[in-house]
């Protein structure tokens, strides 16, 4: 039954990136759908694996590093949390891409735990676009000299940007956030760094994903649509 449950929510899901996409002219094949999985049980991951999901998205180390160990080899593994330098070096082995890069220094951590595992880490660069004091990030004006930085580094690959706009009753007051964002996106990769593979913008949640799809998000992280509600009781000490 959970997974017939969870077969019609990530189908609902699929069905309004796709319609979001017709509205922009877009192909829905740009859009990378990642099922946010923070405090969500193996299990739930396993049956959206056995449903063709292969992209998920983790907030806290700990749990990142766990379901990793536990879980298909081939699940492509996002943290897309705020992430503390001294942790990097448990996530390096396994992560895909990492969302949630604010400072330099953070990169240059990085740039040394993926040169140890000897791997090349994707990562993308989190701009506050919104301006709001709870969250991280950069200002867009700082983004430019940090995506310069950045692209000199030998194991980290920078891979685009990521946003969390702000949680608004009427998606549509997100959409300048959205669309600011993809401006920059295109303003730095301009003058700073050539992407062959594209720019991957990071951006869309739950109550705004379709939005962030017609502003040209090449990637959605989307949690309550897909699981349903969160729990956080076991999350503890993982950040």
């Amino acid at each position: 039954m959970r997974k017939q449950e969870l077969q019609n929510n990530i189908t609902r899901v699929r069905e309004k990136i796709d319609r979001a996409c017709e509205r922009a002219g877009r192909s829905s094949a740009d859009v990378t759908l990642l099922a946010v999985s923070k405090t969500k049980p193996e299990e739930d991951i396993r049956l959206l694996y056995e449903l063709g999901q292969r992209d998920f998205g983790e907030n806290y180390v700990q749990e990142l590093r766990a379901k990793a160990e536990a879980l298909p080899g081939d699940i492509r593994w996002h943290m897309i949390g705020h992430l503390q330098r001294n942790k990097v070096k448990y996530i390096a082995p396994y992560v895909a891409m990492i969302h949630s890069v604010d400072t330099l220094a953070l990169a240059q951590t990085i740039d040394k735990e993926a040169s140890k595992c000897g791997r090349v880490i994707p990562i993308l660069i989190e701009v506050n676009v919104a301006g709001e004091e709870s969250k991280f990030g950069v200002s867009p004006a700082e983004a430019p000299a940090l995506a310069e930085a950045i692209s000199h580094l030998d194991h980290v690959s920078l891979a685009g940007f990521m946003t969390s706009a702000p949680f608004v009753e009427d998606p549509e007051e997100d959409r300048i956030y959205f669309k600011q964002l993809k401006q920059l996106s295109v303003d730095i990769t301009q003058k700073n760094f050539d992407n062959k593979n594209g720019i991957v913008l990071s951006m869309g949640m739950s109550n705004d994903y379709p939005v962030a799809v017609e502003e040209g998000a090449t990637l959605v992280r989307v949690g309550t649509d897909i699981f349903g509600a969160r729990h956080y009781a076991k999350t503890g000490e993982n950040k």
